[in-house]
Parts: structure tokens; sequence; C-alpha cells
């Protein structure tokens, strides 16, 4: 059975954005959307490269990262699939603010200097 969900890409290179970057970006703003739901199909990575005219290795490059992140996964000779983001993201964050928590904590910092800390980067990594 073939959904109606599909990979929607504008890679503007004259953006000064990396490709990579472009299509790694786009790939897990519409998985996280929902755009593309879990488990949905990705092209191949040559497939997907030939159809925004990228080198093969631009698109492995993205697929990497977002593997890495948590956003897709591949299943061999399967292919690529939209993962269940949310679960490993979510998992990903316990266990770096475990590790922050713990490693703060060695250094003797107050529970309100390492929240501060915390603050200070979201704000820096959100922009807010």
């Amino acid at each position: 059975m073939r959904d109606n969900h599909s990979v929607t890409l504008k890679i503007v290179i004259e953006a000064g954005g990396a490709p990579y970057e472009q299509v790694r970006a786009q790939i897990a703003e519409q998985a996280r959307s929902g755009e593309l739901p879990v488990g949905y199909r990705l092209p191949t990575v040559r497939g997907l490269a030939e159809s925004l005219g990228l080198a093969a290795n631009t698109v492995a490059k993205a697929y990497r990262a977002l593997e890495s992140d948590g956003v897709i996964e591949t299943r061999g000779r399967n292919g690529t699939f939209v993962a269940a983001a949310g679960s490993a993201a979510e998992r990903e964050a316990a266990s770096a603010a475990q590790a922050y928590a713990e490693r703060v904590r060695r250094l003797g910092l107050s529970e309100g200097d390492a929240s501060a800390a915390v603050r200070d980067a979201l704000r820096a990594a959100y922009g807010d």
C-alpha cells in the first residue's frame, strides 16, 4: 500500500547554507511536523540526489546526520524510513540531561546555577 506523502525539498544552493544541511534540516522539519509520518520510506540516496541535482555523497551525509539524530533509520536493503523521532530525541535529551546533571554536581555548582546555565544555553540555541 502506497501513501500520499512525499518528500518535498527545495534546495537553494545560493542561500549560503551547505546543501547537505538544507536537505537534513528540511527532512528533519517535515518528520517533526508529521508531514512525513513515522514509517514513511524515504527515497534512496541516489534517487534523491538525482532529483535534487546533488552529488550522492551530499545526500548520504544528510542521511547519516539524520540517522545520528534519530530522525530516520536505515533498515539495510529495505530502505530508509522516518523513525519515531520524538521518542528517540526524548531519550537522547534525557541522557544528555542526566550527564549534564552529574557533571555540574561534580563541579560543585548549585542547582540554581546549573539551571541558569541551561536556560542561557537554550536561549542562545533557540534565539530567544
